[in-house]
C-alpha cells in the first residue's frame, strides 16, 4: 500500500509539473508586434527585438513576440535605422532605411587632429555618414579608457588616443555620423606576450609570430572570447552604435597549435560561438554586431583555413564585410586573372556569389571597397575611376552600403564630393539615433 502511494504521489507530481510546463507555453507573450519599412509598408524579415536580456527576431510577416515585461524595447535590421521605443500592446513599429557610406579611421589617426579633421573634412564634404574607429586595432593596442584587467596587465592601453570617448561620440553624432567600433580580435600582440597560456604555438611549441611580427591569441580560449566581449560592452555603454570584428579568425598558416585540433569542423565552431556569445552578451545595448572576413571566402567552398564560412555566420551578425579589395585577390576570379583591370567585377561577382551561396539578403552584405593605392600588382594609383567602379558594383549588388579602406587615412574629398553628386548622396539623410517615442 505504501508503495502505491508513493508511486502516485511521483505520478501526480509529474502530472502537475507537466501542466505547469504546458501552461507557460501557452501563455500569451507580454509584448508583440509586427516590423515594417516606412516607405513601402513590406514587412521587415530576420529584424532583432530586444527588451533587457531577451531577443527575437521577426518571422516573415515582420510579426515579433516577447516574453519578458520591459518598458522598453529595442529594434535593428539590416539596412535600416535601429530604434528603443516605449513598449506597448500589439505593437507597430516602422523602421527607415540607411545605406552606409563610410570611412575608416585607426588607432593612431584618430588621435590625431590633424588626419581626424581631415576625414571628417572629407566625411562632410561628401556627405558620407558613417566612420569606423579602431577601438582595438592591428597591433592590439586599446584606444580608450578601459577597465579591462587583461588590457591592463599586457599594456594595451599605455597609449590612449581617444581620451574622452563621450565627447567624441558626442561631436560626432551631431555631425550625423554613425560610429562603428572596429574590435581587431585573435590577432593580439600584447595579449599573447603577456599571456603566453592564450597564445598560438607553432608546432615545436614556442610562439607563433606572423608575417608582421605579432603574435595571435589562440580562437578557441575563452578567456580570449570574454577579453573581446567585454572591449565590445565598454563600446556600446560608451554609445557606439555598431561593434564590429575584425580578424576574427584562425592565422592563415598551416601547422600551428591551439587548445584544440585544428580542424576545418573545428574553427567553424569556434569562430560562430565567438560572434554569437558576443551578440548575446551585447543583447541589451541593442547595438548593431559585424564581422569582417577575407574577399575569397565569398568564393571557397571551404572555410579558407581560417574558420570563416558565410553560411555559419550570416545567423548571428547584422552584417557581413567581405574585404573586396581588388589587390587582395592575387589569384583572381573566374575569368578575370588581375583583379586591376575590372574592380566593379571583383565586387559586384563576389557579392553576387556569396549572396547566391547563402540565400541572404543583400542587405546583410557591406563589403570593404579599396581607397589606397595598389600593392600587389602594378602599384597603380586607385583614384576617381576605380572608386566609382566599386561604389556602384556594391549598389547594383544590392549591398546596404559600403566602407572605403585606406590604413593612411588620407582619402580623396574632391573625388568623393564629385561621385556623391554623381550618385545624388547630396540628398540622402545622415545617420538618426535611437530615441524614445
Amino acid at each position: 500500500m505504501v508503495r502505491i502511494r508513493k508511486t502516485l504521489l511521483i505520478v501526480e507530481g509529474t502530472l502537475l509539473l507537466a501542466a505547469i510546463l504546458a501552461a507557460r507555453t501557452e501563455a500569451p507573450p507580454e509584448l508583440s508586434g509586427r516590423v515594417f519599412d516606412g516607405t513601402t509598408h513590406k514587412p521587415v524579415e530576420g529584424a532583432w527585438i530586444t527588451s533587457g536580456e531577451e531577443s527575437t527576431r521577426t518571422n516573415g510577416e515582420g510579426r515579433f513576440a516577447l516574453y519578458g515585461k520591459g518598458e522598453w524595447i529595442g529594434v535593428r535590421a539590416a539596412g535600416y535605422s535601429r530604434l528603443r521605443i516605449a513598449a506597448y500592446p500589439k505593437m507597430e513599429i516602422a523602421l527607415s532605411r540607411f545605406h552606409v557610406r563610410g570611412l575608416y579611421l585607426s588607432f593612431w589617426a584618430v588621435g590625431s587632429p590633424l588626419l581626424r579633421n581631415g576625414v571628417l573634412d572629407a566625411a562632410a564634404k561628401a556627405r558620407l555618414n558613417t566612420l569606423v574607429i579602431d577601438l582595438k586595432g592591428d597591433r592590439g593596442l586599446i584606444s580608450h579608457p578601459t577597465h579591462s584587467a587583461l588590457a591592463i596587465q599586457s599594456g594595451a592601453n599605455r597609449t590612449v588616443t581617444i581620451r574622452d570617448p563621450a565627447a567624441l561620440l558626442k561631436d560626432l553624432h551631431g555631425r550625423g555620423l554613425y560610429v562603428i567600433a572596429r574590435i581587431v580580435v585573435f590577432k593580439d600582440d600584447p595579449l599573447a606576450r603577456s599571456r603566453p597560456d592564450l597564445a598560438v604555438k607553432t608546432a615545436n611549441g614556442k610562439p607563433f609570430v606572423d608575417r608582421e611580427g605579432l603574435r595571435w591569441t589562440d580562437p578557441f580560449n575563452r578567456t580570449v572570447w570574454n577579453y573581446n566581449a567585454e572591449l565590445a560592452i565598454e563600446a556600446a555603454q560608451e554609445g557606439f552604435d555598431e561593434i564590429q570584428f575584425d580578424y576574427v579568425r584562425f592565422p592563415d598558416k598551416k601547422g600551428l597549435q591551439f587548445s584544440k585540433p585544428n580542424t576545418e569542423k573545428n574553427r567553424r565552431e569556434a569562430i560562430v560561438a565567438f560572434l554569437d556569445e558576443a551578440r548575446k552578451r551585447l543583447t541589451s545595448y541593442n547595438v548593431f554586431v559585424s564581422a569582417d572576413n577575407f574577399g575569397y571566402v565569398c568564393w571557397n567552398l571551404d572555410d579558407t583555413g581560417i574558420g570563416q564560412c558565410f553560411a555559419d555566420i550570416g545567423p548571428v551578425v547584422d552584417y557581413i564585410s567581405p574585404m573586396l579589395y581588388p589587390s587582395s585577390f592575387q589569384f583572381g576570379i573566374p575569368g578575370l586573372r588581375n583583379p586591376l583591370n575590372d574592380p566593379y567585377r571583383i565586387v559586384f561577382a563576389s557579392l553576387r556569389r556569396a549572396q547566391e551561396r547563402t540565400g541572404f539578403s543583400p542587405l546583410v552584405f557591406r563589403p570593404w571597397l579599396q581607397a589606397f593605392n595598389d600593392y600587389a600588382f602594378d602599384h597603380r594609383k586607385f583614384g576617381k575611376a576605380q572608386l566609382r567602379a566599386q561604389i556602384k558594383a556594391a549598389q547594383d549588388a544590392g549591398a546596404e552600403g559600403w566602407l572605403l579602406w585606406d590604413p593612411r587615412n588620407r582619402y580623396p574629398a574632391d573625388a568623393l564630393a564629385e561621385l556623391a553628386r554623381e550618385f545624388g548622396w547630396t540628398d540622402a539623410p545622415l545617420a538618426t539615433f535611437p530615441v524614445a517615442k
